[in-house]
């Protein structure tokens, strides 16, 4: 039997306690997997000073599999997202992001199942931006005379070729090998017709590569939002660029239930490295409280990544009996918060290996 060498980050905050717990999850499917922990995130900046040792990136190249826990990202100071710079380091550009109805989970929505394919790398996450009356800002203002307040704070959005080319084209091979039936294209290119002009124009490109393969659409972004409160079970594969893809894929894990049960992947052309969607919840660390479920989808993912394909499908067919049943499921899967019959991560996890064995 083939043994897996896996990089794994535990994360921070609830990280930890998540990963292990997963670890031993993976364990009862009967993969062999040898972990190389690294650690990373905020709980060890004053330990490496660093939330990114360059041993996390080491490893990660050896290795080409990772599994990440949560990591914490400050919102407005300190440091970058590692999570960002993760993607950019590695050069992983594409982030898969199912979206799939589980029966037993609380949604509006009983019938979802798409695939948010996202550009990793571009768009206004390469963090080029220059803060209100800096030199910088005030010539790209210069640029653009009467046009910008002279106060503003610019950031930049580039969107290339080549970085267009490559996720669509992953956008339509994953739809292949997945038997998916439509590929749908996602911009704002009627307003910004310079960068989502081009990723839309590049789209169509690529699709016509496909014709006679996988249908092709286009929508406008704002109209996507509609059309997915509207009517998700209509979409496939979407395939958009970063910032889009960002705010899309939560509202997209919104309709089968939340971050929580979220998975996500990011793929380059050596390196995948798998993570759940959500935050690190700090303010539950050691609780034992928060739901793992994102996080072993994650795995499930990674599972069929690898080649084990019957352990990713037992998998993830324990995980939606735990769900469908009710019983074992953390606070945030019942019908009311405060139900005294909600279970710790722990114990769900537990049941999930139950239904393994």
């Amino acid at each position: 039997m083939t043994t897996h060498t896996i990089t794994l980050i535990p994360g921070d905050g609830t990280g930890p306690e998540i990963s292990s717990l997963v670890q031993k999850v993976l364990e009862a499917t009967g993969v062999k997997i040898a972990w190389d922990v690294v650690e990373a995130g905020a709980d060890v900046v004053e330990k490496y000073g660093t939330p990114l040792p360059d041993n996390v990136l080491t490893s990660i190249r050896k290795n080409k599999i990772a599994l990440k826990g949560p990591l914490t990202t400050p919102i407005g100071t300190g440091f970058r997202s590692v999570n960002v710079a993760l993607r950019k380091e590695l050069d992983l550009y594409a982030c898969v992001r199912p979206c799939k109805t589980y029966p037993g989970v609380r949604s509006r929505y009983p019938n979802v199942d798409l695939v948010l394919v996202r550009e990793n790398t571009e768009d206004l996450y390469v963090g080029v931006e220059y803060p209100a009356r800096s030199k910088e800002a005030e010539q790209i203002i210069g640029w653009a005379p009467d046009r910008i307040f002279p106060d503003a704070a610019v950031s930049i959005k580039p969107i290339s070729r080549t970085g267009s080319e490559r996720i669509v084209e992953y956008a339509f091979e994953y739809a292949l090998a997945h038997k998916r039936k439509t590929v749908t294209a996602v911009t704002k290119a009627n307003i910004m017709k310079c960068t989502d002009g081009l990723f839309l124009e590049t789209a169509r490109d690529v699709a016509a590569r496909y014709v006679g393969k996988m249908a092709y659409e286009e929508r406008l972004v704002d109209n996507m939002c509609m059309q997915l409160v509207q009517k998700p079970e209509n979409y496939d594969v979407l395939v958009l660029p970063n910032l889009y893809g960002d705010i899309l894929s939560d509202l997209c894990a919104g309709l089968v239930g939340g971050l929580g049960i979220a998975p996500g992947a990011n793929i380059g052309k050596e390196i995948a490295l798998f993570e759940a969607v959500h935050g690190s919840a700090p303010k539950y660390k050691g609780m034992n409280k928060v739901n793992p479920t994102a996080l072993l989808l994650s795995a499930v993912l990674m599972l069929e990544h690898i080649g084990e394909t019957k352990a990713a499908l037992n998998l993830e067919n324990a995980v939606a009996m735990v769900i469908k049943e009710g019983k074992y499921v953390t606070y945030d899967m019942k019908p009311e918060a405060h139900d005294s019959s909600a279970v710790g991560t722990k114990q769900m996890a537990n049941a999930i290996i139950r239904k393994l064995k």
